[in-house]
Parts: structure tokens; sequence; C-alpha cells
């Protein structure tokens, strides 16, 4: 039977206090609205005595959820903890905090402190705290550098005195993994009524081991992982949650664990934390990254193609993304390519495809990723090799707050001149308007995009339509420093693919991208 693991998330205390990750109350809220429907157990919203707003903001957090247990994190001070409660105390399941540390260079520098008196203020702050709820947790901080037996007698001084967890942090990231499961395995067995608590551990990422840490201290019998949404937190960061959770998930052979985690809202939760807090996911980072679940390896290209277990352990709908992405780069290979293209609408011959490959090949040299309209113009060179049957000639247009916008167009059609003038709601509805009437086209606009392809007020714009007429699509692009000609260029080149692929149907889908 797997062991559950209680998921205590301080992305909003300790994740807040990465520098610039500040949240107003608003954000805070809207967090722990997105961690409750994450499925954590604990949601430790703040640090009350912190300031007026932490406080406003733990207590707007602990009404407003209803099946996440609300934290407050406090000092061992009777103002600390009044603070934390005043707080959480209208949780549906309420939670006081309290914390001091037991390392001899903490005691001695930071509290002046003895071990005896450090004792006797913990057991006097969870018995206060116990007296205002029976949800108490307490934590030794800097445990990690704490010595082992001192580290037992003040748990079991905190869990006689009524703490129902206890937890084991390391505050400056200094544990090795297999040391941490030393650790724990030590306080499960010297500390006398361990079994009358739940052992938590809370791990910090100055070694780049936060997550291998708080995996060890699951494997040695910690049952409560403390962790943060992205990792982030104080200095290098705190464990990540998504990372621990996937861990248990994907290895619960090994682990004989589980947690209540609800693993497709994953990714949502890292982009909604991303962007309140402005700190951005590095695009490595382990499941959440931008590249967690992109291929660009021939070999590993293949391999996916063929079955998506040979490159990826888990799938990427799994934690809330859509799908894997085969990035198309120099490393790509040709399998690779010829399965994008049927997947953006081209089924090319073997011979076409051995001609796109090259001008992919070249391509890749000189630019780091090559994207579909890159390659939709490589087909057009390399294979499409047609000559425009519609070709502007040229185009007015005239457009105000007191006329009513009209283009005027000449165009060659395969060869031969025609012209006509039309209305519109804009410059740009005119122009197409009247290009429709004079192609007698009855394409649809579906997508119409506008970009500047260099900065300031001369930029030249890029326009790309996407036109479809009788089951067929097609791609339009075109570019010219007034935005008008632009989009006219790229109307009249959708409508030249589409007038090609009439008499040349190369693609399964219909589609010409």
């Amino acid at each position: 039977m797997k062991e559950k693991i209680i998921i205590f998330d301080t992305t909003l205390r300790d994740g807040e206090q990465s520098p610039g990750a500040s949240m107003n109350i608003a954000e805070k809220v809207r967090v722990a609205s997105q961690l409750e429907k994450l499925g954590v157990d604990v949601i430790e919203a703040g640090f009350p005595a912190a300031s007026e707003g932490d406080f406003t903001a733990v207590s707007q957090i602990a009404e407003k959820l209803k099946k996440t247990e609300v934290a407050g994190l406090a000092r061992t001070s009777k103002h600390d903890i009044d603070k934390a409660w005043g707080a959480v105390q209208r949780a549906a399941k309420p939670r006081i905090h309290t914390f001091i540390a037991t390392s001899d260079i903490h005691m001695k520098y930071k509290l002046n402190m003895d071990r005896e008196q450090v004792i006797k203020t913990a057991i006097e702050a969870v018995k206060y705290s116990k007296s205002l709820t029976e949800n108490v947790e307490f934590s030794a901080e800097d445990g990690s550098r704490s010595d082992r037996d001192f580290l037992c007698k003040v748990f079991e001084a905190a869990i006689e005195s009524g703490a129902t967890t206890v937890n084991l942090p390391d505050t400056v990231g200094y544990a090795i993994p297999h040391e941490f499961y030393e650790l724990v395995k030590y306080v499960k067995t010297n500390t006398p009524n361990i079994n009358k608590a739940i052992l938590s551990v809370h791990c910090h990422n100055d070694l780049g081991l936060a997550t291998s840490n708080t995996l060890a201290a699951v494997y040695a019998g910690a049952r409560q992982v403390e962790v943060t949404i992205n990792g982030i937190g104080e200095r290098a960061g705190n464990t990540s949650l998504e990372e621990v959770v996937m861990a248990l998930n994907t290895r619960p052979n090994y682990f004989q664990a589980q947690t209540r985690i609800d693993t497709r809202q994953i990714f949502p939760a890292s982009r909604l934390v991303s962007l309140v807090t402005g700190i951005m996911v590095q695009p490595n980072k382990a499941i959440v990254g931008a590249n967690a679940f992109a291929h660009e390896a021939g070999i590993h290209q293949d391999g996916m193609l063929k079955n998506p277990m040979t490159y990826e352990i888990m799938r990427p709908e799994t934690v809330g993304i859509s799908s894997s992405k085969l990035v198309l780069g120099k490393h790509s290979g040709r399998h690779a390519l010829r399965s994008h293209l049927k997947d953006i609408g081209y089924d090319l011959s073997d011979e076409e495809i051995n001609i796109v490959f090259t001008k992919f090949k070249e391509l890749a040299d000189k630019k780091k990723y090559v994207t579909d309209e890159d390659l939709e113009a490589l087909i057009t060179e390399g294979i499409l090799r047609t000559e425009d049957y519609y070709h502007l000639e040229y185009l007015h247009v005239t457009c105000g707050t007191t006329v009513l916008p009209m283009a005027s167009i000449k165009l060659s059609i395969n060869g031969r001149s025609v012209k006509d003038a039309g209305y519109g709601n804009g410059p740009i509805d005119a122009t197409f308007n009247t290009i429709s009437k004079l192609t007698s086209s009855n394409a649809e606009l579906l997508r119409f995009a506008i970009s500047a392809l260099t900065g300031g007020t001369d930029a030249q714009g890029e326009v790309t339509v996407k036109l479809a007429e009788n089951g067929l699509t097609a791609l339009g692009k075109g570019s010219d420093p007034d935005i008008v000609t632009a989009s006219a260029k790229a109307f009249i080149n959708g409508l030249n693919r589409l007038e090609y692929l009439k008499t040349h149907p190369i693609t399964t889908t219909s589609e010409m991208l």
C-alpha cells in the first residue's frame, strides 16, 4: 500500500521572499485558489506578523479556501502566534506553524540562547499554539546543521507539547542527499514519540540539491514535503513542487508513495506564478520549462515518432501541457521533417522531401530554429516554382475620418490587366473587397496578422493571411513599409497559392501552409 505524502506549499510565504517576487493581495488570493485547484494539502499563506498586508492576505485566503489547510507562520513569540491565529482562524482548516533555530551557530549568534532555553521556548510556543488550534506545526530552523541528538530532544518536547507536525528544514541548502536520508532515519529512530506526529522536510536549493534531498527524505520516511511552484524562494530557491510530485508520480514503485495532486494543473499553476511574480521559468527547467518536452536531435525525434516513451518518461498532457514539440533545427533528421510537414499539410514524395531537406539543412545552419513559415518558403522555392497568376500593378487608397474608405486597384491576371474600385469598413477591408471583385474570388479570410520586421515608426510591416476556398486553405505573406500595401500583397499571395492548389493538389489535408 502506497503511503500518502502531504504537499505543503509555501509559494506565498517562502516563495514570495524570492527577490522581486512580491505579490499584492489580489494576486496572492488568485494563486491560492489555483493551488487549491491543484490539490495541495496545506498552503502556507504568509507570515502574518511581518506586515499588515501579509496579515490581510492570509486572512482573505483563509476565508476563501474550502478544502485546503491554511497555515500562518510565526516565530516562537506570543505576538507572532496571536497574529498567525488571527489571520487563519476563519479557515475551514487552520494551522499555526511556529519555529525556532536549533543549530549551534544560530543559537549562539542569532538567538543568544543555550540549548535548554531553546527547548523551553519551543515548548511554550507549541503549548500556546495548541490552546488556539489542534493543528500545530513546529520547525527546527537550520535542522540539517543541528546536533542530531539535540534535534531529537527538541522534536520530542514539541510533540509532547502538542505539535502534530514536526519539520526538519535544510534552511541553507547545506545537506547532501544520502546525508539527509541518514538524518531523517536517525530522527525517526531516536525521537521516542515521533509516531504521534507527521515528520516534514523543508529544503533549499543552494547546492542545487533541494529536490534530491526532499526525495531522499521521503524514501527515509518523511511524510510531508514543503515546496514551492517553480522552486522559487530565498537565494537559490526552494524545493520545486512539480519536480517532487512528478518524481513520485513517475516512480511509484520505487517510493511506494503518492500525493493527491491533480498533475494536469501543474503547468497552469507554473504559468500563473511566473505571471504574477515576473520571474520567468528557465527553458531547461524540469517539468514546466519550455524545453521540457521539446526534442531537436534527429535520433531523439525519430524515436519519438515511433514511440514517445523512447525519450519521454512522462506525457506532457499529464502536467497540463498540450503536446510534445519536435523542434526543427540543424540537428533534426529527415524523418522529423517529413512528419512535421505532414502535420502542417504537406504530404511530399521522397524526391520532394530530398529537395526540401537539402534546403532545410542549409537554412538551419544559418538560424537557430526553422519555423513553419520558413518551411513554406522552402517548398515554394524548391518545389512549387510557379509564376504568379495574379500580380499587383498599383494600389491607391482613400481613407480618413470624413470619407468612406475606398481602394482603387489594377491587377494583372494571367498577363491581362484589369482595374476596379471598391469600398469597405477601413482601407484594408476596401482593398480586400476590391481584389476579391477583380479576381472573382470567394476565398474566406480565416486569419489576418500584422507584425513589424524592424523597429521604429518607419518599420517594414509583414502581413500574414490564411485563406480558405472550396476545401483548400493557403497562407499568404506580404511585406512593405505601407501596411495596406503589405496587406494587399499578402492577400494576392494567398490567392496565387490557392490557384496553384486547384491544379496541383500536393497535400493530403488540402492545406497549403
